[in-house]
C-alpha cells in the first residue's frame, strides 16, 4: 500500500487508555484508497493483526459514521475512520443502514424484508468491492447476531422496491421451492412510454434470453421459451407517458421490461429495451407491493412501498 500511515505505540496506548476509562473514540482521515483492513494494518501499526481484526469483527470500526465489518470494504481518500470505544458501539441497524440505499421494513428470526433504492444491485456484478443490498445486510446481521444472509429473489439494479432475504439456508429453500404458491401478491409501479389503447390488459408471452447480450425477448406465441403472464392497469397518463399498476403471475428475469417493450411501450429510462426518454433519470420501475405466506408461521405478510413516480 502506498503512502502508509504509521501510528506509534504511544498513540495506540493513548487510544486504549481513553477507551478503557472513558469509552471515547479515535478518529483519523484516510490518505489514500485501500481496502479497509489493509489500511488499518498500516494505520494502527505496530499492533498485532489479530488485535486489529478484532476491532472489525467486534463492530468497532466505522467509516464516515457507518459501522463496517467487511475486511475488503473500499476506502476512499478523505474518508473518516472511527475506532469506537467499547461503551459506545452503536445500534446495528442505525449504523450499517445509514447508507440510505436500503431500508429494513420487517425482520424476525427467519427473514428480512427490505426496500432498496434504484442503482443498488442486489448482488455483486463482479466489480471489485461493489456495495450491494446483500453486502449491506450481511454487515448488519454479522454485527447484530453474527449471522448470515441468503438471497431469496432479485430485482434489477435500477429497479427500486421490496425484496425478501432469508437469515438461514432452510428458510431460503422453503421460500424458493414454494415461491409461486407462497407469494399471494406481487405488484409494481411503472411508467411506460406512450398511451395504451386499453386501460387494462393481460399480456401473455414466452420469454427467451440471448446468452451473449443477456437481453430477454418476448414472443406472443410459444417458441419454447418460458411462459410469462403480466397484468397491467393504466392509473394515469400525460406528457407522452403512462403510469401503470402491474401485477405478475410469473416472476421471470426482465419480464416486465421485455413484455412492455414487445407491445411497443418500453419503460421510461430503459434504453436496453428501446426507451427513448428518461424523465426520472433512472429505470421507471418500482416493486411496490409484496404479500406472501411466512414459511414457518403460516402468517400472511403484506408490505407496501410508496411509488416514486408521477406523470
Amino acid at each position: 500500500m502506498t503512502d502508509k500511515i504509521a501510528y506509534t505505540t504511544a498513540v495506540w496506548d493513548i487510544l486504549v487508555t481513553l477507551q478503557r476509562f472513558g469509552g471515547l473514540d479515535m478518529k483519523m482521515e484516510t490518505k489514500n484508497d485501500a481496502p479497509l483492513l489493509e489500511y488499518l494494518y498500516a494505520a494502527l501499526a505496530p499492533q498485532s493483526r489479530t488485535k486489529i481484526k478484532s476491532l472489525l469483527t467486534g463492530s468497532r470500526i466505522a467509516v464516515n459514521g457507518t459501522v463496517r465489518t467487511a475486511f475488503d470494504y473500499p476506502l476512499k481518500a478523505g474518508d473518516t475512520i472511527t475506532v469506537i470505544g467499547k461503551d459506545e458501539v452503536p445500534d446495528a441497524r442505525r449504523c450499517v443502514l445509514q447508507d440510505r440505499r436500503l431500508k429494513i421494513v420487517y425482520e424476525d428470526k427467519w427473514l428480512i424484508v427490505a426496500d432498496k433504492r434504484s442503482g443498488l444491485p442486489v448482488i455483486s456484478t463482479g466489480r471489485e468491492n461493489e456495495v450491494t443490498a446483500y453486502s449491506l445486510l450481511t454487515d448488519y446481521v454479522r454485527m447484530k447476531e453474527k449471522g448470515r444472509i441468503f438471497i431469496v429473489h432479485r430485482i434489477d439494479r435500477d429497479t427500486s422496491g421490496l425484496l425478501v432475504f432469508a437469515k438461514d439456508e432452510q428458510t431460503k429453500r422453503l421460500l424458493q421451492d414454494n415461491w409461486q404458491d407462497a407469494v399471494l401478491e406481487r405488484k409494481y409501479s411503472g411508467v411506460a412510454e406512450g398511451y395504451f389503447e386499453k386501460s387494462e390488459e393481460t399480456i401473455v408471452s414466452w420469454l427467451t434470453e440471448n446468452p451473449k447480450s443477456l437481453k430477454v425477448s418476448a414472443s406472443p406465441t410459444d417458441n419454447g421459451g418460458k411462459k410469462s403472464v403480466m397484468h397491467y392497469k393504466v392509473a394515469e397518463s400525460g406528457n407522452g407517458l403512462s403510469l401503470l399498476e402491474i401485477e405478475l403471475e410469473t416472476g421471470r428475469k426482465n419480464q416486465i421490461r421485455a413484455q412492455l417493450a414487445s407491445v411497443g411501450h418500453p419503460l421510461a429510462g430503459d434504453r436496453k429495451y428501446g426507451a427513448r426518454s428518461n424523465p426520472f433519470g433512472r429505470l421507471a420501475l418500482h416493486a411496490q407491493t409484496l404479500s406472501f405466506v411466512h414459511p414457518w408461521t403460516g402468517e400472511v405478510l403484506r408490505f407496501s412501498s410508496k411509488s416514486p413516480f408521477v406523470v
